[in-house]
């Protein structure tokens, strides 16, 4: 890791999705399967070599680099590293171009998990392995370079936390080499935690009655909320109503910062209870499912069909579920939900879950969105402001904190707000241009902004299928998925003078 945190960030990245390709290798060794196997170790070796040459060439050149070039190179990292991870997958399906793998790839990259292959059982199991991989490992990437790229240069959500001690603002001067550094310190600290709760969901999900290998791709997918299944979906792959319990428990880890940063004596955990974003996700949660267990109920009655206190039950726990996993941008359904909330009230539950899912998950997390912190700035500012109309001369409270939340963080969040409704109508645009439908460019746009692909399965009339999505669409789809991931304030700030101020 040292050696790595020696190097650019980009060859570092090229070196660890090269050296990943080792571990598909070994798993489609162990099912007997050598033709995967041997691409996949062709590959791998071929890429590792490639990265370590270029590494060579780079050792002896100074430290001295552009201000911005970690982001930057953050930026490089998600237009190029598709190409290198997709050439196993355009190499193993014939019915998948080079710009389809890159497609793939990029939304596992970014935790988005959009897919062309409509059939799971179009891929072997080592491509759904693989697929799974890339999401887990774009988890881990995006977590890292939060904490040593984003927090230093105040984006991401950072800027958030910013307003009440750096002023407004964004960018700071920070050296290369610092951040480089930063970056494998950080990654030393959050892999044990990452890697130990993956395992740890694992372990649950097969006591609860999954396949080893479908519960290690859905703990992946649940860590990393990338919503990427082998089996396409909950439903399909025997997960119980305990397993679900399970999942909703460990998607509190999309929630919240304060639930990946733990220290020795867990004081994070003792805040989490405090903690703004864990709020307002508990408030969408059980609000949400209330609401449209309410008009199911209604409309049920009305039909002259009441349903017993099972079925009640059922209707507000699949809604929760569903809602937790959208709010995190997951993606992942439950099994009670085609069978109660969306199959009476369709429209509604898919708006819903289109707003849950652009709103995001916390700061410094897996998920994507506008998140949870930026909601409740804007929320707390327009609290305010209609209390100023009853008493014009009222003190707010709270402290200063909370005040410079409610002005400057709300001032900054409702400019994120406005950037991200802007790059949503312009990816709508463009979509509609090259022969979608309007309705179904907007859902493809939010699913792809909010790295949400599933969304795109839920809303009428009809799943709306990638396979169908022509080559102009997909390149738009990706480009969307970029600024989604990285967010369009930390595309914005790539704009900005001081990032190229050496």
């Amino acid at each position: 890791m040292n050696r790595l945190g020696q190097q650019p960030l980009l060859v570092a990245f090229a070196a660890a999705s090269a050296a990943a390709m080792y571990l598909p290798m070994l798993h489609a060794a162990w099912l007997e399967n050598w033709p995967v196997a041997r691409s996949f170790l062709y590959h791998g070796t071929f890429f590792l070599l490639v990265t370590l040459m270029v590494a060579l060439a780079v050792a002896g050149r100074g430290r001295r680099r552009l201000t911005g070039m970690p982001l930057i190179e953050v930026l490089l990292a998600f237009l190029l590293l598709p190409f290198l991870l997709g050439m196993p997958l355009a190499h193993l399906s014939p019915s998948a171009g080079l710009l389809d793998a890159y497609f793939e790839m990029l939304a596992c990259l970014t935790t988005t998990g959009a897919t062309r292959f409509a059939d799971p059982n179009e891929l072997p199991e080592t491509l759904h392995f693989w697929r799974s991989l890339v999401g887990w490992m774009g988890g881990f990437f995006i977590l890292v370079v939060a904490v040593a790229v984003f927090a230093p240069f105040r984006i991401g959500g950072f800027e958030m936390q910013a307003v009440s001690r750096l002023g407004p603002g964004i960018g700071r001067q920070f050296g290369y080499a610092d951040i480089s550094e930063s970056f494998a310190r950080h990654a030393r600290q959050i892999a044990p935690v990452y890697l130990g709760v993956t395992v740890a969901l694992t372990v649950i999900l097969v006591l609860a009655g999954d396949r080893s290998f479908v519960a290690l791709c859905h703990a992946m997918a649940v860590v990393s909320t990338s919503g990427i299944s082998p089996t396409g979906g909950l439903a399909n792959s025997g997960t119980t109503v305990f397993g679900e319990v399970l999942i909703f428990v460990f998607l509190v880890f999309a929630v919240s910062r304060h639930s990946q940063l733990i220290d020795r004596d867990f004081r994070n955990w003792s805040r989490f209870k405090q903690d703004r974003e864990a709020n307002l996700a508990l408030a969408c949660i059980v609000v949400i499912p209330l609401f449209l267990c309410v008009r199911v109920l209604v409309s049920s009655i009305e039909t002259g069909d009441r349903p017993d206190p099972e079925t009640v039950i059922q209707l507000l726990w699949g809604a929760a579920f569903t809602a937790m996993s959208f709010l995190t941008t997951t993606g992942f359904e439950s099994t009670y939900w085609d069978s109660g909330v969306h199959r009476l009230t369709p429209s509604t539950a898919g708006l819903l879950l289109m707003g849950l899912s652009a709103m995001g998950g916390g700061v410094a997390t897996t998920a994507g969105g506008i998140k949870l912190l930026r909601i409740y700035a804007v929320f707390k500012h327009g609290r305010r402001e209609l209390t100023r109309l009853s008493y014009p001369h009222s003190v707010g409270g709270a402290g200063d904190r909370a005040r410079m939340l409610r002005r400057q963080g709300a001032y900054v969040a409702w400019i994120f707000l406005m950037l991200f409704v802007i790059a949503l109508a312009a990816s709508t645009l463009a979509l509609s241009a090259t022969g979608i439908g309007f309705e179904r460019s907007a859902v493809l746009a939010v699913a792809s902004l909010s790295n949400t692909a599933p969304l795109a399965t839920l809303m009428e009339p009809g799943p709306i299928g990638y396979i169908a999505v022509s080559d102009p669409a997909k390149v738009i789809l990706c480009l969307t998925m970029i600024v989604g991931r990285l967010e369009v304030l930390a595309v914005v700030a790539l704009l900005s003078p001081n990032f190229w101020r050496r």
